[in-house]
């Protein structure tokens, strides 16, 4: 387990089962298999009971390594015959940043709804290609913000302040660090233009949490950096960037990634979120109590009653792979907003946009 969880790459959380359809009811298909994200989407769809019918990359070797641990998953011919195929309502992907809406517009061409590993876009005019094709093609286009998704204690959070725990949400802050196991990284992750920044990509996760959970529908961009301080071989590489937001409803966020977990860490990142309420506060500390437990989600809150620490690996489970699913069948929105999705996705490339390069001394 410990191995696992070293590798952010291949980090694939696992629950409960929680299927809300019958085997065959809704089927999905996988490809693009750039980025082991793929795995964890493809367990939190399995456990909420979806049906896994193809996998298809132009790797072999990749998927191979896939149906390693996904046998049910028969082999396509290629892309075309799963987007010809009509049992398959969504296709899954985590391709190459750059080119991963091209890839969910031609899914949502061929009739079927598109979840995307982030980060979806690394340009402005991605975003505005994709949301023409989702709105004549009247196709949902998913993004998998793990960090929130994937994560126990910060589903809880989400439901503490749904119940007015910590009354309104006035500030978040953002810890996402991260193991940068170089060695093993493939080439596009180290070129800008396919990555898309550091704001762009792994900034996403943070930007979705701050809007979800201060309830805001759009903020501006403040202030944003990025640096590479420690990788010179590597000049396009950001290992460093941070980033202040202002939602519409006055709540701020604060938040700061990097390429700096130390080797020591049992874990791939020490990721953590604050937040500040009128009534109170939590600390979600997700992947690691470090240097007292290696299990994550853990759970600070303080109160005008007390103080409370919550340890729920296991205790609450990924709601949000069920709602999708839901969300699909039924042309509803309660797994997340479209509207939601895209906003998220154009604060990061705001943020990436106007950042300022950290002159830094090699």
């Amino acid at each position: 387990m410990i191995e696992m969880k070293q590798d952010g790459m291949n980090y694939a959380p696992k629950g409960k089962p929680n299927p809300v359809v019958e085997p065959g009811e809704f089927n999905f298909a996988v490809t693009a298999l750039d980025h082991g994200h793929i795995n964890g989407m493809t367990n939190g769809l399995l456990e909420a009971g979806a049906t896994l019918k193809w996998v298809y990359d132009p790797d072999p070797e990749k998927v191979a390594a896939y149906q390693e641990q996904f046998p049910e998953a028969a082999v396509a011919e290629s892309l075309e015959a799963i987007l010809a195929d009509p049992a398959i309502q969504l296709v899954a992907a985590a391709a190459i940043p750059n080119l991963s809406s091209e890839l969910g517009n031609r899914v949502m061409q061929a009739g079927k709804d598109y979840f995307t590993d982030k980060t979806a876009f690394t340009t402005m005019a991605q975003l505005e290609e994709t949301k023409k094709v989702v709105a004549e093609t009247g196709r949902k286009f998913f993004v998998y913000f793990s960090e929130r998704l994937h994560v126990e204690g910060a589903v809880f959070a989400g439901q503490l302040i749904k119940d007015g725990k910590i009354g309104e949400v006035i500030q978040v802050t953002g810890f996402g660090p991260h193991r940068l196991d170089k060695d093993i990284r493939p080439d596009w992750f180290f070129k800008k233009e396919q990555y898309g920044g550091i704001l762009c990509d792994i900034g996403s996760h943070q930007i979705e949490q701050f809007l979800y959970y201060t309830g805001n529908e759009n903020a501006e961009v403040l202030h944003s950096k990025v640096g590479n301080y420690a990788n010179p071989d590597t000049p396009e590489l950001e290992d460093y960037g941070d980033a202040t937001l202002l939602g519409d409803n006055g709540a701020t966020f604060i938040f700061k990634v990097d390429w700096f977990t130390p080797d020591g860490l049992s874990t791939w990142g020490d990721g953590r979120t604050f937040i500040t309420g009128t009534k109170g506060t939590i600390e979600v500390r997700k992947y690691l109590d470090v240097a007292r437990e290696e299990t994550g989600d853990h759970l600070y809150l303080v109160t005008a009653e007390g103080e409370g620490h919550y340890s729920l690996t296991g205790e609450v489970g990924f709601p949000f792979f069920g709602e999708m699913i839901k969300d699909c069948i039924n042309r509803t929105e309660k797994a997340m907003t479209q509207e939601h999705i895209f906003k998220a996705q154009e604060l990061c490339l705001i943020s990436q946009e106007k950042a300022m390069v950290i002159p830094t001394k090699k």
